[in-house]
């Protein structure tokens, strides 16, 4: 018994053994249907977790994550394995002994099959359970270098956006602001600029673009450039904006950057937000769009102008939204294409938008309909008032106060592209009372070039100067609306916005109008008439509420119909100048009780009716160029009692000979704060009255003398004067500034601030003239000219007492710009002492032989703003330098007076001298001619 137990031991256990391994055999079949069965329970998983993975990558752009992928891809390498699996089991299931129906053909094949499936049973139960707590997929996929924005094919930015890349590859340029008029194009200049970088993503870490809008706001910046910058929210949010400021500079601090900031208003403090310093450390760059230049400025940044198109980019961006078919579509239409397209003034979006509208126009009549709309109506053109209009109404909005807005409503009612002189502009707002300084006529101008750069900063007006001729660029600083802003002034001001109320009407030139046309105007507000003619006989009109009265120019007014002025009790300014035919003013003119400024220049009036001294409000009174204007009888001026200013220049009938009356009448006015006059013939009692009164001296801004054949000298006592024009005057030796020391006792100016305004100075003819040393009293003379003066040898003899003192502390000439010394035959010197000039555009000398030197010393230094030195080549070789390298500095920029050829530096301009020489020459008035060049230089800011 004891021999047999470890016998049966061993039989029990080969027993258990066996009987395991059988299960794997005989339970084959159904473990394979159960291997199905699970796999398919798996795969049906799978599909729930790829689908998830699919629609978080494609729909939110996120990531899968690497659990999420590792068991996606051991799930597919498991399904594999188990078809191969079932292949094998199925293939030994159909090997059988011979002749039984149970056993297999190869035991321990099955055997190993049937081990595997029961283990790949585990493993897919593993993963379906693995798969089913999936709460995670996909994670957000980490922020690119730089995000496309969407762009079209751009037109006409090509040279532009070349300029901006220069200036972002300088290393000394940090940040870079784009800006000009609304719609103009800025933002898609700054999206291709964004878009550049992806073809270079490499050399940046990040290009982050920030939408700001209106009001600069710190905090809505910081969010934007937390998110963008990927900052866990813990750290940030509710958090202080010194403290997001930390988290935002500790992460750039370590990054080079570009940041890129659309539709700026304001200027945006960088170090507040967090943007660390730029500098050449870093390279990091900041570029940012705006409607004001001013934002450039006050951010430290270069500033670059986007202008309107070019006349050919313009086209062909109105062409490509037109559609070639339209244009292609008749003979006529490229030509009313190009009608259209001028009239957008070269506004990207004002092409786009129009272009868009005559889409499908195809026949010429629709084309001239349309077209006839658009200059009469430009508000109810399809897309003009919803797309256009109102977006560049976000700059009108954004002025600083009503003051400033009414001002740029107020340009709009002169005609498209006119050249509006500065000086006048300001003077029909004085008018108008929009200025709170109007009572100061200083403190009122002042405050009148403040708007008019501040809506130059805004890009609402352009400041230019205006061509006169071939040659020059304008007398004085002009401004100048674009046509699509002036459509869009005129639309918030004729219909108030939503309001259709016509405050304003405009007519241009050539058109004309109806009875019935002139009836609806009776609610109107400002009238705005140029070269207008009536289809009909038109009644005296009544305008209740009428308040502003342009006429314009009118050429072929001859006279005003009687009662014109008979219903406008309201009216504060009426403008009539430019109408040389017009030859009377009705008597009517009395009842404008309420009229404030009255212009009557350059008319053919030959009488000024006494009842215009009832005009008790009127503050303004301009009389320039009226060359058939009798003496004004007396009683007239002394009846405006609360004018202000009077300009009677050139009207040498009014004021030749003995005209002290008028000058008393003048002193009599309380008010009186500005006074420019033309003195003509035996004028030295009219001046000893302008030196006796204070008042007057006071008041004096331009003065010219003419003709004054026994005046031997000029005293000049007059702290406000700009302007002194000096002409045919035979006797006259000096110019000076007082008659005694014992003068100055009664002004509280010092001695050296007399000229202080004075900047334009012009003698012509004078010769006995022997010196106009006086001049060192004026620190801000801008232009100097004197011609035909046959005595003078000198122009500043430092020679007398102080004079040299005086010059060295006033920094004589320093601002000069031009200098103009022409038929001085004994002229040697123009000063004793060595002068810097630092601001010298031009020098023309000429007929000058006995001047050998200029006062020119070692110290001398070429200024940028110089444009050339014009004389004879003659006077040029013989000149006599104190330092050699003065000669080699100057002689690039001395052009031939015979000749005017271009010699080197600035082409374009230096040519424009020499035919303005050549034409000087030739022309039957020399004088004027190049006083109006000299002119130009002086207004522009750069030649």
């Amino acid at each position: 018994m004891d021999l047999l137990s470890p016998i049966l031991d061993v039989a029990c256990c080969l027993w258990d053994s066996t009987a395991k391994r059988s299960v794997y055999i005989r339970e084959l079949p159904e473990n394979l249907n159960s291997l199905r069965t699970a796999m398919e329970e798996l795969k049906n998983v799978y599909k729930d977790v790829n689908e998830n993975v699919d629609r978080e990558e494609k729909l939110l752009l996120k990531k899968r994550t690497h659990v999420v992928d590792g068991w996606i891809q051991s799930v597919e390498a498991m399904e594999k394995e188990v078809t191969d699996l079932l292949a094998k089991g199925d293939g030994e299931i159909q090997k059988k002994c011979f002749g039984t129906s149970c056993c297999p053909k190869n035991c321990r094949a099955s055997y190993k099959i049937g081990k595997m499936v029961l283990r790949k049973m585990e493993d897919l139960a593993l993963k379906k359970t693995e798969g089913s707590k999936f709460i995670v997929v996909a994670e957000p996929l980490p922020s690119p270098v730089v995000m496309e924005r969407p762009l079209d094919k751009t037109v006409g930015l090509d040279s532009l956006f070349n300029h901006v890349c220069v200036q972002l590859e300088d290393e000394k340029v940090g940040s870079v602001g784009l800006y000009g008029m609304g719609v103009v194009g800025k933002t898609t200049l700054l999206t291709r600029i964004n878009n550049e970088f992806l073809k270079t993503r490499d050399e940046f870490d990040a290009v982050i673009w920030v939408t700001v809008s209106r009001s600069a706001i710190v905090e809505k910046v910081q969010q934007v450039l937390l998110n963008k910058l990927e900052i866990p929210k813990d750290k940030w949010e509710g958090r202080s904006e010194d403290e997001r400021k930390e988290e935002i500079f500790n992460v750039l601090k370590t990054k080079k950057f570009v940041l890129l900031l659309d539709d700026m208003w304001e200027p945006l403090d960088l170090f507040a937000v967090g943007i660390p310093p730029l500098n050449n450390g870093n390279k990091s760059k900041v570029v940012f769009t705006t409607r004001l230049s001013t934002v450039c400025l006050d951010m430290g940044a270069k500033g670059i102008e986007v202008n309107s198109l070019e006349w050919e980019e313009a086209f062909a961006l109105f062409q490509k939204y037109v559609g070639e078919d339209t244009i292609n579509s008749h003979p006529h239409i490229p030509m009313l294409a190009e009608i259209v397209a001028k009239e957008c003034a070269g506004l990207p979006l004002a092409l786009i938008t129009i272009g868009r509208a005559m889409a499908g126009t195809k026949t010429p009549e629709e084309w001239e309909r349309k077209i006839k709309m658009l200059k009469n109506y430009p508000a109810k053109f399809p897309g003009m008032e919803n797309h256009l209009f109102s977006r560049l109404a976000f700059s009108y909005d954004s002025l600083q106060d009503e003051a400033t807005k009414s001002c740029f409503l107020y340009c709009s009612i002169f005609p498209e592209d006119c050249e509006i002189h500065c000086n006048e502009l300001v003077q029909l707002w004085i008018g108008e009372g929009f200025l709170d300084e109007s009572d100061d006529l200083k403190k009122a101008r002042d405050a009148g070039e403040a708007i008019i750069e501040s809506l130059y900063h805004a890009c609402l007006l352009e400041i230019n100067y205006p061509n006169y001729n071939d040659y020059t660029e304008g007398l004085t600083k002009c401004v100048k609306m674009h046509d699509v802003i002036r459509d869009m002034a005129l639309w918030l001001a004729c219909q108030n916005g939503n309001k259709k109320q016509k405050r304003f009407v405009v007519v241009d030139e050539g058109k004309s109008v109806t009875a019935q046309e002139v009836e609806e105007w009776k609610g109107t507000q400002r009238i705005s008439l140029v070269s207008l003619t009536f289809e009909e006989h038109i009644e005296s009109p009544s305008f209740p509420d009428l308040q502003t009265l342009l006429l314009g120019n009118r050429r072929r007014l001859f006279s005003l119909p009687i009662g014109f002025f008979s219903y406008m009790p309201n009216l504060a300014v009426l403008d009539l100048g430019n109408h040389f035919e017009l030859d009377g003013l009705p008597v009517e003119i009395s009842k404008l009780v309420a009229l404030q400024y009255l212009n009557l220049s350059s008319t053919g009036i030959r009488k000024i009716p006494m009842e215009l001294r009832n005009l008790k409000k009127l503050r303004i009174l301009i009389l320039n160029n009226m060359g058939r204007l009798q003496r004004i009888p007396s009683q007239i001026i002394s009846g405006l009692s609360s004018l202000q200013l009077l300009s009677i220049m050139d009207c040498w009938q009014a004021t030749k000979g003995d005209c002290r009356g008028l000058l008393k009448e003048l002193q009599g006015l309380t008010f009186m704060t500005e006074l420019s006059i033309s003195l003509c013939n035996s004028v030295v009692l009219p001046i000893q009255t302008l030196l006796n009164s204070q008042k007057l001296q006071r008041c004096l801004k331009h003065l010219k003398v003419e003709q004054c054949s026994d005046m031997n000298f000029l005293h000049l006592l007059f702290p406000y004067l700009e302007e002194v024009e000096l002409s045919s005057c035979f006797k006259l030796k000096d110019v000076i500034l007082l008659h005694s020391e014992k003068e100055a006792v009664h002004f509280t100016f010092p001695r050296d601030k007399y000229f202080n305004h004075l900047y334009r100075v012009t003698i012509h003819y004078c010769p006995n003239l022997i010196r106009l040393t006086c001049l060192i009293y004026a620190p801000n003379l801008k232009l100097l000219y004197i011609s035909r003066c046959n005595s003078l040898e000198e122009v500043i003899q430092v020679e007398e007492s102080r004079v040299s003192e005086i010059a060295s502390n006033l920094s004589l000439f320093s601002r000069l710009r031009i200098l103009s010394l022409l038929s001085l035959p004994k002229l040697r010197s123009i000063c004793g002492q060595s002068l810097l000039f630092p601001s010298l555009k031009l020098m023309h000398m000429s007929g000058c032989p006995n001047l050998r030197k200029l006062p020119f010393d070692s110290n001398f230094k070429v200024s940028e703003k110089l444009v050339g030195i014009i004389g004879e080549q003659e006077w040029w070789n013989q000149l006599e330098w104190e330092d050699q390298t003065i000669t080699h500095q100057l002689t690039p920029y001395f052009m031939p007076s015979r000749y005017g050829q271009p010699l080197s530096r600035n082409e374009r301009n230096r040519r424009k001298i020499g035919e303005v020489i050549i034409q000087s020459q030739q022309t039957h008035d020399p004088f004027f001619y190049m006083m109006s060049f000299y002119d130009s230089l002086i207004g522009m800011g750069g030649f």
